[in-house]
């Protein structure tokens, strides 16, 4: 039998002294996760983790067991822990849950927005078409999860701002917008940038119907990734 390789989660991790405690270990592997530097089905061998952060078995197994509550572990007998990975309809599913949370809080958020929350929109905006003229499709991915984030904080409801940052999380090991083509990425930013005008506007209605009409094209897309990427799990194996 070949030696196991190591996991690529391994040469990812940011540790600055041995010894660290549970939350410190669960914020970092979580990052890690999150950055899509470990993809989908990547191995998170417990003893090894532990060996790294300097610490036992027990705390790297707590932090594993949030991360699996989160959606972002998985964890089968005798295969251990890896990289929670979605079939092709599971992501579908997700984006849909991300789209009735954002409606649910742009209207709000178009009325409550301050001048400081309207410049940060700007801001994330601009960072977008930054990274489309680079064809940077890494930080393209990152940029828009902050500009879509900037149009839903202002609403201030807590506890779908909770949810929606969750159901995103749970794709962000695929990396999406890294796996699709430039053309794509460019038709999506064209309608952020009419997303913002309609915000800037304070005009929730057209707001709600483009972005009604960009979450039918980002369904679109995201249903373009093959499953031969590795990042997506068989269905039939679930």
């Amino acid at each position: 039998m070949p030696p196991r390789r190591r996991s690529v989660l391994l040469d990812r991790l940011n540790i600055s002294a041995p010894g660290g405690r549970q939350p410190t270990i669960l914020d970092e592997l979580k990052r890690v996760i999150l950055s899509g530097d470990a993809p989908p089905n990547t191995p998170i061998p417990l003893n090894e983790v532990a060996d790294m952060f300097g610490v036992s078995r027990i705390p790297v197994r707590e932090s594993l067991k949030t991360l699996i509550g989160e959606g972002l572990v998985d964890h089968r007998p005798n295969l251990g822990y890896t990289v929670a990975q979605l079939t092709s309809a599971e992501l579908r599913e997700m984006y849909i849950v991300r789209e009735v949370l954002e409606t649910a809080a742009l209207a709000t958020a178009v009325e409550l927005a301050t001048d400081e929350d309207r410049q940060l929109a700007i801001e994330a905006n601009a960072a977008l078409e930054q990274s489309i003229t680079a064809d940077d499709p890494r930080e393209y991915h990152r940029q828009s999860r902050e500009f879509h984030m900037a149009l839903t904080r202002p609403s201030r409801m807590k506890r779908l701002l909770h949810m929606l940052e969750s159901a995103w999380n749970i794709t962000e090991p695929v990396q999406p917008m890294v796996h699709v083509a430039g053309s794509d990425r460019e038709t999506l930013h064209s309608d952020h940038r009419q997303m913002l005008d309609a915000f800037l506007d304070r005009d929730a209605a057209t707001l709600s119907a483009i972005a009604q009409y960009h979450h039918g094209r980002l369904n679109t897309v995201i249903s373009s990734i093959s499953s031969d990427t590795g990042l997506l799990a068989d269905p039939a194996t679930d």
